[in-house]
C-alpha cells in the first residue's frame, strides 16, 4: 500500500504569460481598444491623429472629464449616481470667474492682476463645489431621497444658478496666473518634464517593490522576479514614451519669439523649445495617485467598497453609511470644482455652455473603465483610460469630419456596449 503523504505533489500549471505577470485582463482589454482606436483614426486622418501636437491636445482635453470620472468611481461603487457634475462644474466656474473679474478687483479693491486673486478664486470655487456636493449627499444619505432624483434636480438647478451669477454672459479675461492650469498656457517645459519622468519611474518601481515585500512578509505568493522586472520595464517605458511625445510638440516660433519679447530678450536664431508636460495633466496624475491611495490604503476607501458590495452588512458592521454618502458627494463636488479650474483655464474664460453633456462623458468614462453599476467594484486608472477612450472617439470623429449628432450616437452606443461587455465578463468570471 502506497503512503499518500509521501506521494509527489503534482506541479501546478502557472498559466499563461498574462497570468504570470498578474496583469488585469480588463485593463489589457481597455488599452487594446484604445490602441486599435488610435491606429484606426491615424489611418483615416493620414497619420495626423498620432502626431505630438494632437496627442498633447488630446491629453489636455481629457483632463477635466477624467478628474470628475475619478470621483464618479466612488459614487457608482457606492451604488449611487451623480447627474449634476456638469452643472456643478458650471456653477463653480461662474463663481471663480466672478471672483476674478468682479468681486475681488472691485468689491474688495485688490485690483486686476493682484497675485492673490487666482488663489482666492480657486479656494472659493473649491469651497462652493464641496458645499454643493455635501448638500446633495445630505439629502441622499439623511433624507433618503434617491441619488438619481437629487442629482437630476441639481442638473437643472446648478446650471441655471451659473446663468444667474453671470447674467448669461461670457466672463473673461481670467487672471493670467489662473490660466496656467489650462494646458498650453502652463507646462513644465522639457527639462522638468524629464525630471518628472525620472521621479515617477522611481516612485512606481518603489511602490511595486514595497508591495512585493509586503506579500513576502506575510507568506503570500509573489510573481517570479523576471515577471516583476518585465512589469518595471513596461511601466518605465510607458512613462518615458509619454513624456518624449509631449516634449516633441514644439512651441510655435512666433509664440516663442513673443515670450522672449515679453521678457525683454531676443530669441536666439534657430531655437526650438518643446511644451513638455501640461500642469493640468500633472494635476490629474496627482488626483489619480491620491484617490488610488484613498481607495486601497484608508478606512474611508475600504468603507466605500464594503458599502457598495453589501450596504446592509456594512451598516450592521457599524459603518455610518449616511455620513459616508455625504463625504463621497462632497468629494465629488470638490473634484467638479477642480475640473472647473482646468476647463475654464483651458478656454481662458467662463462660458454658459461649459460642462454641457459632461454628465454623459463622466459616467461613460467610469463605466467604460470597468466600474460596476451594481456597485462594489471600480478602479481609478480604469476611469482615466475610459475618459481617454471617450475623448479619442470624439476627437478622432471630429478630425475625420463626422457630424456632431452622429458623434453623440456613437458615444451612446459605445456606452451601452461597454455595459453589456461588463455584464458578460462578470458572468464568465462568476461562473469560474
Amino acid at each position: 500500500m502506497t503512503d499518500a503523504t509521501s506521494a509527489p505533489i503534482p506541479k501546478k500549471d502557472n498559466g499563461s504569460l498574462f497570468q504570470k505577470l498578474e496583469l488585469d485582463m480588463r485593463l489589457i482589454g481597455m488599452i487594446g481598444a484604445l490602441f486599435l482606436l488610435c491606429i484606426g483614426f491615424n489611418w483615416f486622418t493620414d497619420s495626423l491623429f498620432l502626431t505630438p501636437r494632437n496627442i498633447f491636445n488630446l491629453t489636455i482635453q481629457t483632463v477635466s472629464v477624467a478628474i470628475m470620472a475619478c470621483g464618479m468611481v466612488f459614487v457608482i461603487v457606492n451604488r449611487h449616481i451623480d447627474l449634476s457634475v456638469g452643472a456643478v462644474l458650471a456653477s463653480t466656474s461662474a463663481v471663480m470667474a466672478m471672483m476674478q473679474t468682479q468681486i475681488l478687483p472691485h468689491t474688495f479693491g485688490l485690483g486686476l492682476g493682484h497675485p492673490a486673486i487666482w488663489i482666492l478664486a480657486i479656494i472659493a470655487g473649491l469651497f462652493v463645489g464641496t458645499l454643493i456636493g455635501a448638500f446633495q449627499g445630505w439629502m441622499i444619505g439623511y433624507l433618503t431621497i434617491p441619488a438619481f432624483i437629487v442629482t437630476l434636480g441639481g442638473f437643472l438647478v446648478w446650471r441655471n444658478v451659473a446663468w444667474y451669477l453671470t447674467n448669461g454672459q461670457t466672463i473673461g479675461p481670467l487672471d493670467q496666473t489662473f490660466l496656467i492650469f489650462g494646458g498650453t498656457n502652463g507646462t513644465l517645459g522639457t527639462t522638468w518634464s524629464w525630471v518628472f519622468a525620472a521621479v515617477a519611474s522611481v516612485g512606481a518601481v518603489w511602490a511595486m517593490w514595497n508591495g512585493r515585500r509586503a506579500k513576502m512578509a506575510h507568506d503570500f505568493p509573489v510573481k517570479p522576479m523576471w515577471a516583476e522586472l518585465t512589469l518595471y520595464a513596461i511601466i518605465i517605458g510607458a512613462i518615458v514614451a509619454f513624456i518624449a511625445v509631449l516634449n516633441a510638440y514644439l512651441i510655435p516660433e512666433r509664440r516663442l519669439a513673443r515670450m522672449f519679447e515679453d521678457r525683454g530678450e531676443v530669441m536666439p536664431e534657430g531655437l526650438e523649445v518643446g511644451y513638455g508636460l501640461p500642469i493640468s495633466v500633472l494635476i490629474l496624475i496627482l488626483v489619480a495617485v491620491v484617490l488610488t491611495v484613498v481607495a486601497k490604503r484608508t478606512r474611508f476607501g475600504r468603507y466605500i467598497f464594503a458599502t457598495g458590495g453589501n450596504p446592509d452588512a456594512a451598516q450592521l458592521s457599524g459603518i455610518n453609511t449616511r455620513l459616508l454618502t455625504v463625504k463621497i458627494f462632497a468629494l465629488m463636488g470638490f473634484l467638479c470644482a477642480l475640473s472647473a479650474v482646468v476647463a475654464s483655464a483651458r478656454l481662458t474664460n467662463h462660458a454658459n455652455d461649459i460642462g454641457t453633456l459632461d454628465e454623459l462623458r463622466v459616467i461613460a468614462a467610469a463605466v467604460i473603465g470597468g466600474t460596476a453599476l451594481a456597485g462594489g467594484f471600480g478602479t481609478i486608472y480604469g476611469a482615466i483610460i475610459g475618459a481617454l477612450i471617450m475623448q479619442s472617439l470624439q476627437s478622432g470623429m471630429a478630425m475625420v469630419g463626422v457630424d456632431a449628432p452622429f458623434q453623440n450616437i456613437v458615444v451612446g452606443t459605445v456606452l451601452v456596449l461597454a455595459v453589456f461587455i461588463d455584464i458578460v465578463y462578470r458572468k464568465r468570471v462568476g461562473a469560474k
